[in-house]
């Protein structure tokens, strides 16, 4: 058992740990049972998230191979099925029941897309798996992975979800820069969408169109779109260097942060820790990112590689847009903070992409 299994496993358990302290704090206080027991759940989600993350973990990456279309097809059905069957909550229908578990399927579109990737732009020869997009013309490097990449992300910035449908496309971006698709279909990608972003205005809800404006000047509706990002801020930046204490936090104890326990659970845990707290919990994200990207560079066929990578920068985006949109510096787009915010789709998805990344380093060994 390589030395990644232990540091994976347990730097993603402290950072569980330090989420649900923060749930807690931020919910202990709330009237009725469904808040009380909130943190029991996420306890019960990291249990079902560590049982899940051994499962992946000793089964080889390299089935996913033979599973990518199956996989592909498979998310797709479900994403299409929160149209019919999906739940409203807060203006969107993002989830599915499933007994008593509200499934999101765009949490698992994710990881779903990145060995749908690396899957593409690689293929199987008989000893290995070695990368084909050298030879790929601008059909096959650039127009054919995007319309594949375009299904889903339509799907899912309609529910609406414009935070996952971003960080899709900036994946699909970074792949193929990690693909070594040729250099100028990237530019003439890019330069694309930023052309067509002034119409995409106008297909935006109004509520996305006050978040971006909020995110222009938070002080335009400080009362209304840009309370939150205002509430955020004060959260913080009230933490100072030690923090006001666990259980201590006034602007998620008297509840005037929103959705405290979940897209700001970071705000929530900034103001209890402070500085050094907030420090110590990107350290832990740090050492998270840092050893999927060795992983990615230990392994030697271009499949696992571009796995490991694709894997990898799901979690650095996500981790990014979400402290990003804790502090002003980016727009509300609903993207949970991975292992610490509340959800249990967002918890066994980050477990299983995590397990892939412990199986891949694991698997290298063998050969």
């Amino acid at each position: 058992m390589r030395n990644s299994f232990l540091i994976i496993l347990v730097t993603a358990l402290l950072i569980c740990s330090l989420g649900v302290l923060s749930i807690y704090s931020s919910t202990y206080q709330k009237e009725g049972k469904l808040w009380q027991t909130i943190f029991e759940r996420q306890v019960l989600w990291i249990i079902l998230g560590l049982t899940l993350f051994l499962i992946v973990s000793s089964i080889s990456y390299r089935r996913l191979w033979d599973w990518t279309y199956f996989l592909y097809i498979f998310n797709l059905f479900f994403l299409f099925l929160v149209f019919i069957l999906g739940a409203i909550r807060l203006g969107a229908q993002r989830w599915l029941r499933i007994g008593w578990f509200n499934f999101q399927p765009s949490e698992l579109a994710k990881i779903i897309m990145v060995i749908f990737l690396a899957r593409y732009f690689s293929r199987k020869s008989t000893d290995s798996i070695h990368l084909s997009s050298g030879k790929f013309g601008i059909f096959r490097g650039l127009i054919l992975p995007s319309f594949f990449t375009a299904l889903p992300v339509a799907l899912i910035v309609e529910q609406p979800d414009l935070g996952s449908g971003m960080i899709v496309f900036i994946l699909f971006v970074a792949m193929l820069y990690l693909t070594r698709v040729r250099l100028r279909y990237i530019i003439l990608l890019v330069s694309a969408v930023s052309l067509l972003l002034p119409f995409m205005w106008h297909f935006l809800r109004d509520y996305q169109k006050d978040r971006l404006l909020v995110f222009l000047n938070p002080n335009i509706d400080p009362l209304g779109a840009g309370y939150t990002i205002v509430q955020s801020k004060i959260a913080i930046g009230s933490g100072w260097l030690f923090g006001k204490g666990w259980l201590s936090g006034t602007q998620s104890q008297l509840h005037f942060l929103p959705e405290s326990h979940t897209d700001f659970i970071f705000a929530t845990f900034s103001e209890e820790w402070g500085f050094l707290g907030s420090f110590a919990l990107l350290s832990l994200y740090y050492i998270l990112i840092r050893q999927g990207f060795l992983i990615a560079q230990r392994t030697q066929d271009s499949f696992g590689q571009l796995l490991a990578y694709g894997v990898t920068l799901v979690l650095a985006i996500q981790i990014t847009v979400n402290i990003a949109m804790n502090l002003g510096l980016a727009p509300v787009v609903g993207v949970p903070l991975p292992l610490m915010s509340y959800g249990g789709s967002s918890i066994l998805v980050t477990f299983a992409a995590l397990g892939i990344l412990v199986n891949i380093d694991k698997t290298r060994a063998v050969f």
